[in-house]
């Protein structure tokens, strides 16, 4: 694996289409939490089922502003018919050259792309990392820092 971004560095920039050909930019999600998570490829089991538990939690996600985005070497259409397979509703992004998930330290051996999901912040900077991780289990420690960081904004603001 490539060398991985730390807690406290800021996002790199990216510009990535979507499963519906639509192009994401980190910057347009200024203001809001994002959950920006790397795997290895659509269809595989451990993929699915991280997938899955993402979308599971996604009303809390929403609930925290914070929007979830896969990543993957995978074309637009792949994931178009890996999202509609899984139910999925938030944006898998491809990554066909690999140039963001290298950005992000999340190259790997199998099949190009490491498992690794990046909690950042709204003012674009990363606060968690997860790595070496169960493809279920770190969706749930992702939320709770999503769901405790909005939290601590709604009490910070004033009323």
């Amino acid at each position: 694996m490539s060398q991985l971004l730390a807690a406290g560095e800021s996002a790199p920039p990216f510009h990535l289409p979507d499963q519906q050909g639509q192009v994401h930019d980190l910057e347009r999600y200024r203001g809001r939490w994002v959950v920006l998570y790397f795997y290895p490829k659509d269809d595989t089991p451990g993929c699915t089922m991280e997938a899955r538990a993402f979308q599971h939690h996604q009303q809390r996600f929403t609930a925290a502003d914070a929007v979830v985005l896969g990543v993957s070497r995978d074309s637009t259409e792949k994931h178009s018919r890996f999202a509609s397979r899984c139910g999925l509703e938030f944006s898998l992004l491809s990554d066909a050259d690999g140039a963001v998930t290298g950005a992000y330290g999340a190259k790997g051996r199998l099949m190009g792309t490491a498992r690794v999901t990046y909690v950042i912040d709204p003012q674009g900077k990363i606060v968690a990392v997860f790595h070496f991780l169960s493809p279920q289990r770190h969706v749930d420690e992702a939320l709770r820092l999503v769901e405790v960081g909005a939290s601590r904004a709604r009490s910070d603001s004033p009323q």
